[in-house]
């Protein structure tokens, strides 16, 4: 839910002054309904004239730490992703150096799906593409197959818990 991704946004002239003043705000929420916030945050400044801000907390984010000085458009469409994408957006962000056109690609067009192991991962790949003779059925490592699709560079994984590992093609 929306409401769950927030940023914490100080005013930085109250807080060089020892004093803390800012305001939670949706970070999900319409760009101008932000920037209206902000603005009512650094208009009642304890300390008068105020117009610099920083992000001094976030909620939500799952994983993925947001830049002090990352700007309120950059942390809104940061948030909209991860709203998108709750499972899998803030390590998506993180895998990618916080490179959001990338981290939107692997989601949009590498995503192979979630699965309890690579190993079942590997052998629905394997079994959907291949037809094995059932006697050699058995031989079959999928263990070392979806590792080796891993170690090789041909997938990543970000695991959310147990038992659920998500996988995207290296493309």
């Amino acid at each position: 839910m929306s409401t769950d991704i927030r940023i914490y946004v100080a005013d930085l002239a109250a807080y060089n002054n020892g004093k803390l003043h800012g305001v939670w705000i949706n970070a999900c929420d319409e760009l101008e309904n932000i920037q209206e916030q902000l603005n009512k945050m650094l208009s009642d400044s304890p300390e008068g004239f105020a117009e610099e801000y920083a992000f001094h907390d976030h909620e939500g984010f799952n994983g993925y730490a947001l830049g002090e000085y990352e700007g309120i458009e950059t942390a809104h469409e940061i948030a909209c992703f991860i709203e998108e994408y709750p499972e899998i957006g803030g390590e998506l962000l993180n895998n990618f150096g916080g490179d959001l056109d990338d981290a939107r690609k692997a989601a949009e067009e590498n995503y192979s799906g979630c699965y309890k192991s690579l190993a079942d991962y590997a052998a629905e790949l394997t079994e959907e593409t291949t037809q094995i003779p059932e006697n050699l059925s058995f031989y079959i490592d999928y263990e070392r197959m979806g590792r080796d699709m891993e170690l090789g560079g041909d997938i990543f994984t970000i695991e959310t818990g147990f038992e659920e590992i998500h996988i995207f093609w290296n493309h």
